[in-house]
């Protein structure tokens, strides 16, 4: 346990014994399961470790939203690492993969993770009321991404894409008021609701 609370001590995130308990949960049940379903690139412990805190890293900066709806999942980061974290959100897992799914649902139940629902669809199929905040790693451009969510979405929402080096050309031909927080190699897209 000392590696992860270790590389949360570093960036500064405080969390909860308990919370830090369920993410060693996490990540010893995301080394079983990937042995055999191959879901997430991330095969040892430290990448998944990595993985974690990046996932995790905006806690920092942004307050813990009512809801969130996290776009393709895959394997948990970022919206099931933010669902530990903020235990007090209502967090929607949204992932068209049915294994990477069943997975995102055994950790739920096994870690009685009562906050977290997941949509095994693509989530332009998702019906349900705007959403505070939604966020999304590594699935598509943020034009794209806006489109798609956009009937899950309203003035108040905010946005949090986890992003690489192309964000500023994203970026280039939209208006949006955003935020951008540079950490370990990860650009952090923070857009900002239009009553902020």
């Amino acid at each position: 346990m000392r590696d992860l609370e270790k590389a949360l001590q570093q960036e500064q995130i405080n969390l909860e014994p308990k919370k830090i308990k369920k993410l060693e949960e996490y990540i010893a049940l995301l080394e079983k399961w990937n042995r055999v379903h191959n879901l997430t690139g991330a095969k040892s412990r430290e990448k998944i470790i990595e993985n974690i805190i990046d996932s995790i890293y905006p806690i920092t900066f942004i307050a813990q939203p009512k809801n969130l709806l996290d776009v393709g999942t895959g394997a948990g980061f970022p919206g099931m690492i933010l669902a530990i974290a903020w235990d007090e959100a209502a967090v929607v897992l949204a992932e068209p993969l049915n294994k990477r799914a069943s997975f995102l649902r055994f950790v739920a139940s096994s870690l009685d993770l009562e906050n977290i629902s997941v949509f095994k669809e693509r989530v332009e199929k998702l019906e349900h009321s705007p959403f505070d905040l939604i966020s999304s790693r590594a699935v598509t451009d943020t034009k794209l991404l806006l489109d798609l969510t956009k009937n899950l979405a309203n003035t108040k929402t905010q946005y949090l894409f986890y992003k690489g080096s192309r964000v500023f050309n994203e970026l280039e031909s939209l208006k949006l008021k955003y935020d951008i927080i540079q950490k370990n190699k990860r650009n952090y897209l923070w857009i900002k609701s239009d009553d902020s």
